[in-house]
């Protein structure tokens, strides 16, 4: 007789009656065939659990720009007068802004401009505020001050006056130092681009320029002689170039007074 081989149904009742089991009472804990796994389970377990306290500690940092903030200006509950920005404390001074020495920073004694330097004037202040003047002041007021600088010359409407006049002659240093920190008619305030001390230097040299133009020989301190004779100039210049010094033309008494160079003695023989 042929025998008929049937496929065994053993796997098939064993996954119905697990199947069972599990709609009834759950995963069973005691079968065999978990023995094996459950180690990795617990190490996966482990992971799971460590990974996910990872991401909850760091999706709590609070960094400074995602702080809590009121925008500036903004409308704020917490005070009074429901103003988010408050004033400064009083008596607070920023920064580098202490001005205990009231004259060096305002020019004025009280209301009155001073007529003082509030440091010594040396040439090395001279230097510096001719620097300055030159790239701030001498665009308007020219390098010599008479007011006839590279911008009245291109049409502008308002002229400078010219410091070699007698009421800026007789005016206070205090004076000049308050309209450069203030400004003054059409002119504006350079206290932002110039310093304190650099507008001291600039008033400074203001001061060496009208003596430059109206100093005579009674000005010159007794016992001291005038170095040289004033200079000559082909080309005054205009504010906005310099003035060209003419050249030098000796005359015939400087020639006769010069010593002549007497002839080497021959050797002696």
């Amino acid at each position: 007789m042929r025998r008929v081989h049937k496929p065994s149904i053993a796997p098939i009742c064993g996954w119905s009656i697990l199947a069972r089991f599990v709609r009834k009472g759950g995963i069973p804990r005691k079968l065999a065939v978990w023995g094996p796994l459950r180690p990795l389970g617990k190490r996966m377990l482990s992971l799971a659990t460590l990974l996910t306290t990872i991401a909850v500690v760091s999706a709590c940092r609070l960094d400074m720009q995602v702080q809590p903030r009121v925008n500036p200006l903004a409308k704020s509950d917490f005070f009074p007068d429901q103003r988010s920005a408050r004033p400064p404390v009083e008596g607070t001074v920023a920064r580098g802004q202490l001005h205990e020495d009231a004259y060096f920073y305002t020019g004025k004694i009280g209301n009155t401009p001073g007529d003082y330097m509030p440091f010594p004037v040396t040439r090395e202040v001279l230097d510096r505020g001719r620097e300055r003047y030159n790239i701030f002041c001498a665009p308007c007021h020219s390098r010599i001050g008479d007011g006839n600088g590279f911008v009245p010359s291109r049409g502008f409407a308002r002229k400078p006056p010219s410091y070699h006049i007698p009421r800026l002659q007789k005016a206070p240093v205090g004076y000049f130092y308050d309209v450069i920190t203030e400004g003054f008619g059409i002119m504006p305030d350079y206290s932002s681009q110039i310093p304190p001390r650099d507008r001291w230097n600039i008033v400074a040299y203001v001061r060496a320029l009208q003596l430059s133009q109206n100093a005579t020989r009674a000005d010159v301190p007794a016992g001291q002689s005038v170095p040289s004779v004033p200079p000559k100039f082909s080309e005054p210049g205009n504010g906005a170039t310099l003035p060209v010094l003419a050249p030098a033309v000796r005359s015939g008494s400087e020639e006769q007074d010069e010593p002549k160079e007497k002839p080497e003695k021959e050797e002696a023989k």
